[in-house]
């Protein structure tokens, strides 16, 4: 990975990290202060709570990312340090769809002459599953990797011996 590419990928998660904890912020500061400046019919409380959460499983999964691409630019990742970060970007985006759901079921009272909106928010939640089960045969895939840079570091010791 050349480093403009590194520095552009890096760049775009800057920014998306900051604009998010700022729209965290401003949720929060909506909540602690009571200055709730809409008046739905919708429970408003529980859905900034679960957005919040929702937000922090992304701001998880960029700075997993981060470490990662670190990684890469040093030549390391195929290692066993990396799996603790594609795992837990694995679990952050199997938390969103669980907030996705929740989402969805405090939606699903309000949508009853039109369900269809239901169905398709359940959708959204099964494919942010898919997206997990992805980065799951990604990490399969990772672990292949590793096993034969190990596989090949032997070989090469054992062919070092022999020489």
């Amino acid at each position: 990975m050349g480093k403009l590419t590194v520095r552009a990928l890096r760049a775009v998660l800057v920014v998306v990290l900051a604009g998010s904890v700022f729209v965290q912020a401003l949720m929060v500061w909506v909540l602690v202060s009571g200055s709730d400046p809409e008046d739905g019919s919708l429970p408003l409380t529980p859905l900034r709570v679960i957005t919040i959460l929702g937000i922090g499983t992304a701001q998880v999964t960029l700075v997993c990312v981060w470490r990662l691409v670190t990684m890469v630019r040093r030549g390391t990742v195929f290692s066993h340090a990396a799996f603790r970060y594609v795992d837990v970007i694995i679990g952050a985006i199997a938390a969103a769809a669980l907030v996705w759901f929740t989402v969805t079921a405090l939606n699903a009272p309000g949508q009853r002459e039109d369900p269809g909106v239901t169905l398709i928010m359940g959708g959204i939640g099964v494919a942010i599953l898919g997206v997990a089960l992805l980065v799951l045969v990604l990490r399969t895939l990772l672990a292949q990797a590793v096993a034969r840079d190990v596989e090949a570091a032997r070989m090469r010791a054992e062919l070092d011996e022999v020489i």
